[in-house]
């Protein structure tokens, strides 16, 4: 088994020696990534051909200081919180009902790719600036991989069978140009901050 090196949040927020606190600072860790994925899923920048918003961007940076572990439970927080009814999906929505969008396979997607990149970065892929950049690239592709086929069964039981080329338009080719500029910020961010932390 590879070693997991510490990650940003291990040097912020150092473990507890009892128990007890250590699980309230993880726990206190995990919501903060969650909510933080709430609030930048609100952000919406306008850039053609769709709106960019900032909720892939924030798995990207929760994933990246907390890891894999603590990152995927903050996505799957995010989740099931926005499930019961916390309206911090994009455009303030979230209700059960949010499972029977087209869109809701790529929050699905949100949580192996926050484990990917939170791994990625257990193996110090953030502290040079060429390794982040491609962890958060591939990172940024694996919500596609749950969302684009989730998109076409949710069309398909409305009643809407699309191609193959109309799935591409509608849950790939928009988002292309939103989603390089989202891991460029997050793949500069990470070093920076292992920069800023041995200065």
């Amino acid at each position: 088994m590879s070693t997991a090196y510490p990650v940003l949040a291990d040097h912020f927020v150092p473990r507890r020696l009892t128990r007890t606190s250590d699980m309230i600072r993880q726990a206190g860790l995990v919501f903060a990534g969650a909510a933080l994925v709430g609030i930048l899923a609100q952000v919406a920048i306008p850039l053609w051909p769709v709106p960019v918003t900032g909720q892939t961007l924030g798995v990207l940076l929760v994933a990246g200081v907390l890891g894999s572990k603590r990152g995927a439970a903050a996505l799957t927080t995010y989740m099931v919180l926005g499930l019961a009814g916390l309206p911090w999906f994009s455009g303030m929505t979230g209700s059960l009902a949010s499972v029977a969008t087209p869109a809701f396979g790529y929050i699905i997607g949100f949580i192996p790719a926050a484990y990917f990149l939170g791994r990625a970065c257990e193996r110090r892929w953030d502290r040079s600036l060429w390794r982040s950049l491609a962890a958060c690239a591939l990172a940024s592709t694996i919500p596609f991989l749950i969302g684009v086929p989730y998109l076409w069964v949710v069309m398909a039981g409305l009643g809407t069978t699309l191609s193959f080329g109309q799935l591409m338009a509608a849950g790939v080719t928009p988002f292309i140009l939103g989603g390089i500029i989202k891991a460029a910020i997050g793949g500069v961010a990470l070093p920076a901050a292992w920069a800023a932390i041995r200065r």
